[in-house]
C-alpha cells in the first residue's frame, strides 16, 4: 500500500508541474498588470522602473517561473499588492471556514442522498423512483447561486430564522451558532450535491442487483430488502466514493459563487476579491493551494478503495 501510494504520488508530480506552470502564467494573460496597481495612473516611468525591478518583472520569464516555484515549495507565495500581508498566512486563515464548509455541505449531501437511492433501487418505476428522479434533475438544473438567494429571502429576510450573512464560528467552539450560520450555504451546495449522489448511486445499485451473487442470495429466501442493504450497498460505494471525493475536492475551490452570496469567509471569496483587485500573488497563491489539495484529495480516495474492497490488488 506505502509503495502504492508513492507511485501515485510520482505520476501527480507532472499534474502538478503543468498546473503550476498555468497558474503562473495567468499574471501574463490578465489585462493590466500589478505594476500598474502598485504605482497608480499617475506614476512616472522612474517609479514604474523601480516597481518592476522590485518585482523582479525585469528577469527573464523562466527565470520568474522558478523563483516562484521554489518560493512556494519552501510554503512562500508571495505578499498580497492589496493587503500587504503573507499570502499563505492569508490562505491558511481562510481554508478552515472553506473545509467547515465543503464537510458540512458534503455530509448534507449523503445523508440526503443514500436514503433516496436505495428506495429508487428497491422499487424502480415507481412513484417515488420518478419523484426522487425528478427531483435530482431539478436540483441539478437550478444554479446554486439562484437557489442561495431564494433560501436568503425565505428563511432570513422573511422568517428571519438564519442569518443572511454567513460568519464562520468553529464547530468545535460553538456548535449551534456555527451550524445556524453554515447550514444556508451547506444547504445550498448539499442539495445540487445530493442530486450527483442519488443519480450515481441508484445506478451502481441497479448495476450490482443484476449481479450473479444477489440472484443466488433471493433463491436461498434472503429478502430483497436484506440484501439491499446488507449485500449490495457495499458493493456499490466504491463507485459512490469516488464522486463524494471528486466532489470533495471541487467543494475546497469551488464553491466561489455560494461564498460571495452568503458572504462566507472562505477561499472561494477570497479569490472573488483578489480578482476583483488584479490581487495577482493572492490569485496565485490561492489557486496553487486548490490544485494541491485537489489532488491531495484524489490520492485519499484512490487508497479509500482497499478498505471498502480488499479484493483489489495495487501493482
Amino acid at each position: 500500500m506505502i509503495g502504492y501510494v508513492g507511485r501515485r504520488l510520482l505520476q501527480l508530480l507532472p499534474v502538478l508541474l503543468i498546473g503550476s506552470i498555468g497558474i503562473f502564467a495567468m499574471i501574463y494573460a490578465i489585462p493590466g498588470g500589478p505594476v500598474g496597481l502598485i504605482v497608480g495612473e499617475n506614476a512616472t516611468q522612474e517609479q514604474i522602473a523601480a516597481v518592476t525591478e522590485q518585482l523582479g518583472l525585469n528577469d527573464p520569464v523562466p527565470v520568474q517561473y522558478g523563483r516562484w516555484l521554489t518560493g512556494a515549495l519552501r510554503g512562500d507565495l508571495g505578499t498580497s499588492i492589496q493587503i500587504d500581508q503573507s499570502v499563505s498566512s492569508l490562505i491558511a486563515s481562510r481554508l478552515p471556514a472553506t473545509f467547515q464548509l465543503g464537510a458540512v455541505a458534503i455530509l448534507f449531501g449523503v445523508v440526503l442522498s443514500i436514503p433516496m437511492a436505495i428506495i429508487t433501487a428497491r422499487w424502480p418505476g415507481s412513484a417515488a423512483d420518478r419523484a426522487i428522479s425528478g427531483y435530482a434533475a431539478l436540483v441539478l438544473g437550478v444554479p446554486t447561486f439562484w437557489l442561495g438567494i431564494l433560501f436568503i429571502l425565505f428563511f432570513s429576510v422573511r422568517l428571519g430564522i438564519f442569518p443572511a450573512a454567513s460568519s464562520y464560528v468553529p464547530l468545535w467552539e460553538e456548535p449551534l451558532q456555527a451550524m445556524k450560520s453554515l447550514l444556508l450555504p451547506a444547504a445550498t451546495l448539499g442539495f445540487y450535491t445530493s442530486g450527483i449522489f442519488v443519480r450515481f448511486l441508484r445506478a451502481s445499485l441497479l448495476g450490482e442487483l443484476r449481479a450473479d451473487y444477489v440472484r443466488t442470495a433471493k433463491s436461498k429466501g434472503v429478502k430483497q430488502g436484506t440484501v439491499l442493504t446488507h449485500h449490495v450497498l457495499r458493493n456499490a460505494m466504491l463507485p459512490f466514493v469516488t464522486v463524494v471525493g471528486l466532489q470533495t475536492g471541487a467543494f475546497i475551490g469551488g464553491a466561489v459563487v455560494t461564498e460571495a452570496v452568503f458572504t462566507y469567509p472562505g477561499l472561494g471569496r477570497m479569490l472573488i476579491q483578489a480578482l476583483g483587485t488584479r490581487d495577482y500573488p493572492l490569485v496565485q497563491g490561492t489557486i496553487l493551494v486548490v490544485l494541491v489539495l485537489y489532488v491531495i484529495v484524489n490520492v485519499v480516495v484512490d487508497v479509500a478503495y482497499a478498505y471498502l474492497d480488499p479484493r483489489i490488488e495495487y501493482h
